[in-house]
């Protein structure tokens, strides 16, 4: 899935607990409010994402890198 015609921020969201949610502000129009077992779950998969992507920066100029 790509996604060249979309803006990349390089600012994080701002996250709050509020009366037992996760309150999730910005960047842009990112304004969502999710369980604490929602807030985990996508923390989990963020951090998992942010790792392969950062790889795939590492590798982007490396002539043997494994197919995705």
């Amino acid at each position: 899935m790509q996604h060249k015609d979309r803006t990349v921020y390089h600012d994080p969201s701002e996250v709050k607990a509020v009366d037992g949610k996760v309150d999730v502000d910005g960047p842009d129009q990112v304004d969502v409010t999710l369980t604490p077992e929602a807030a985990e779950e996508t923390s989990e998969r963020l951090l998992q994402q942010s790792f392969k992507a950062r790889g795939q920066t590492r590798l982007k100029n490396n002539a043997h890198r494994p197919q995705d």
